[in-house]
C-alpha cells in the first residue's frame, strides 16, 4: 500500500493505493482546496496565510496518512512551489508537518507522471493520445503512443492566474472572457504545429479541472453535454449572459472550484479551436495515479531513472565501456567500506556511469561542466533532490574537496566520495582492478592497502594516491596508504 500526494497550485490532493491484479486500485482519497497561487504576489513572493493554509491542509492529510499501513509514500509539489521565491522556506516547514521528503518536480517531469497515470489505467498499447491537464499554475500537454511518451510539454498557464487575472471576483463579460482566451493562446501558439500534426486518434483530460468542466456540460445539457469546442462556446456564453459565476444557475458548478472552471475554460477553448480537437474525454488519471505506478514500478519491474540514465549517456556520446568499468569500480569498493544504508548504492552507480559526460562540453574542468548538466537535466524519473546529490558526487570526484559544501559530513556520503575518487583513479591509472586485491575502510580516518605489484605496474598510481592523501588532509581528514 502506497500513497501519492500532490500538492498543486489549486489544492492538494491525495490517493492512497494497492496493486491488485495488475492494476491500482485507489483506497483513499483526498482534497485539500486552498489556492495556493491566489497567495503569490507580484515578485512570486508566497503569503504568510498562504504558507499557514498550505501548513493546515498538510496537517490534515497527514492524519489520514497515519491510520494507513504504508510501505511508500511520494510527495511532490508542482508549479506554485517551483516559482515561489520563498519556496524553499515553505517547504521546510511542511516536510516536518507532513513527515516525509517533498520534491518540487519541474514541468515536464510533472507531464511525464501524468501520462504515466493515463496510459496505465487505460491500458491500450497501439493508440496514439494526446492527453491534457490544466493545473492551477500550468497546463501539460504529452503526445504518446500506448507507453511510449514521445513528447511532454508544460505551458505557464493555468487555472487561478487565469481566474485572478480576468475574472476579479468571479465577475464574467465578453471583453474579460476574450481578453483571457488571448492570454492562453500566446502560451500556446508555438506549439500549434507540432500538435496539429501529431495524428493522435483520442484526446484525454486527466485534470480536475477538466472532469468537473465535463460534469457541468453533461448535467445542464450544454450541446449534448460532450467537451467539444461548439459546447465550450455555449457555456462560455451561457457564463457572460449570467454576469457572474454564483449567478449563472448552473448544476455541478462547486463554490470552491467556480474560479477554476472559469480559468479552465479558457484554456480548454483555445486548445480545442488551435489545436484542431474534436473532442476532450475526461479520465480518472493523472499525477497522482502516475506517482503511484511510478512507486510501483521502481519497486517491482522498470525503474525509469535507469532510461534516463541511458538517455544521458547516449545524448553526451560517453565512452560506455569505461563509464561501466568505473561504475563496477565504484560499487565494489563501496560495498566494501560498508554503508550504514543503501541510500546512496543507485546514486553512486549512477553518478559514476555519468563521471566524463562533462566532457561533451570542454575536456578542461570536465567534472563542473558534467555536474552542472545533471543537475540541471530534465532527467525522467528523478526528483530535483537526487540529481543535486549526483551532481554532488560527481563534482567531488576528482582535485579539491572543498567545494562539496557539507556533504562529507554524512558517513555514508563521504564514503560514496572515497568510492568515486577511487574508482576514477584506478581508471585513469589503467590498472587491471580486481575488488579483492584492495582493501579499504573509512573509520575516523581512510585506511588504504595497495597490492605493491600495483605500484610497481602502474607508475602514475603512487602519484596519484599522494595527491589524494593531500585533499582530504586539505579537508582534516587523513588518508594513509599502505602497500602488500
Amino acid at each position: 500500500m502506497f500513497a501519492a500526494i500532490d500538492l498543486g497550485s489549486n489544492s492538494f490532493r491525495l490517493h492512497i493505493g494497492e496493486y491488485v491484479n495488475g492494476s491500482i486500485c485507489v483506497i483513499k482519497s483526498a482534497r485539500e482546496p486552498n489556492r495556493l497561487a491566489a497567495g503569490l504576489n507580484k515578485k512570486n513572493v508566497l503569503s504568510a496565510e498562504a504558507f499557514q493554509k498550505g501548513l493546515d491542509a498538510l496537517r490534515r492529510l497527514r492524519e489520514i496518512l497515519d491510520a494507513y499501513p504504508l510501505s511508500d509514500v511520494k510527495v511532490v509539489a508542482t508549479n506554485t512551489l517551483r516559482i515561489a521565491t520563498n519556496a524553499s522556506e515553505f517547504l521546510q516547514d511542511a516536510e516536518k508537518v507532513i513527515g516525509y521528503p517533498i520534491e518540487v518536480i519541474s514541468g515536464e517531469e510533472e507531464a511525464r507522471l501524468i501520462y504515466l497515470g493515463v496510459a496505465n489505467v487505460l491500458a491500450r498499447p497501439e493508440e496514439r493520445r494526446l492527453v491534457i491537464d490544466i493545473g492551477g499554475g500550468s497546463t501539460e500537454l504529452i503526445y504518446g503512443k500506448g507507453q511510449e511518451i514521445v513528447r511532454a510539454e508544460s505551458f505557464s498557464v493555468g487555472t487561478v492566474r487565469q481566474s485572478l487575472a480576468f475574472f476579479h471576483d468571479g465577475i464574467i463579460d465578453e471583453a474579460s472572457f476574450e481578453a483571457a482566451i488571448l492570454s492562453a493562446r500566446s502560451q500556446f501558439e508555438d506549439a500549434v504545429d507540432y500538435y496539429r500534426s501529431c495524428g493522435w486518434t483520442e484526446v484525454y483530460g486527466s485534470s480536475g479541472t477538466i472532469r468537473a468542466t465535463a460534469e457541468i456540460l453533461a448535467m445542464n445539457g450544454i450541446g449534448d453535454g460532450r467537451m467539444t469546442l461548439e459546447n465550450l462556446e455555449l457555456l462560455k456564453k451561457k457564463l457572460i449572459e449570467a454576469g457572474h459565476i454564483n449567478k449563472a444557475g448552473l448544476d455541478g458548478v462547486k463554490t470552491e472550484r467556480a474560479s477554476s472552471i472559469l480559468g479552465g475554460l479558457t484554456i480548454l477553448i483555445v486548445l480545442t479551436k488551435d489545436f484542431g480537437i474534436d473532442v476532450i474525454k475526461p479520465i480518472e488519471a493523472g499525477l497522482r495515479m502516475g506517482i503511484m505506478w511510478d512507486i510501483y514500478l521502481q519497486e517491482t519491474q522498470k525503474d525509469r531513472r535507469e532510461e534516463a540514465i541511458r538517455d544521458m549517456l547516449r545524448r553526451y556520446g560517453v565512452d560506455e565501456q569505461r563509464a561501466i568499468r568505473v561504475a563496477d569500480y565504484a560499487l565494489a569498493i563501496y560495498k566494501q567500506l560498508g554503508p550504514e544504508a543503501d541510500k546512496f548504492l543507485k546514486q553512486l552507480y549512477w553518478s559514476a556511469l555519468l563521471h566524463e559526460i562533462g566532457i561533451f562540453v570542454s575536456p578542461t574542468n570536465y567534472h563542473k561542466h558534467g555536474a552542472y548538466l545533471i543537475e540541471n537535466a530534465d532527467m525522467a524519473g528523478f526528483t530535483a533532490r537526487e540529481q543535486k546529490q549526483m551532481s554532488k558526487l560527481v563534482l567531488g570526484q576528482k582535485g579539491n574537496l572543498r567545494k562539496l559544501n557539507g556533504v562529507l559530513t554524512n558517513s555514508d556520503a563521504l564514503k560514496a566520495v572515497v568510492a568515486l575518487r577511487l574508482a576514477v583513479m584506478l581508471q585513469h591509472a589503467k590498472v587491471n582492478f580486481k575488488a579483492d586485491k584492495l582493501k579499504v575502510r573509512v573509520k575516523n580516518r581512510i585506511e588504504m592497502t595497495v597490492p605493491k605489484e600495483w605500484l610497481d605496474t602502474y607508475p602514475t598510481l603512487l602519484y596519484w594516491l599522494e595527491k589524494e592523501c593531500e585533499w582530504w588532509e586539505d579537508v582534516g581528514i587523513t588518508m594513509t596508504v599502505r602497500s602488500s
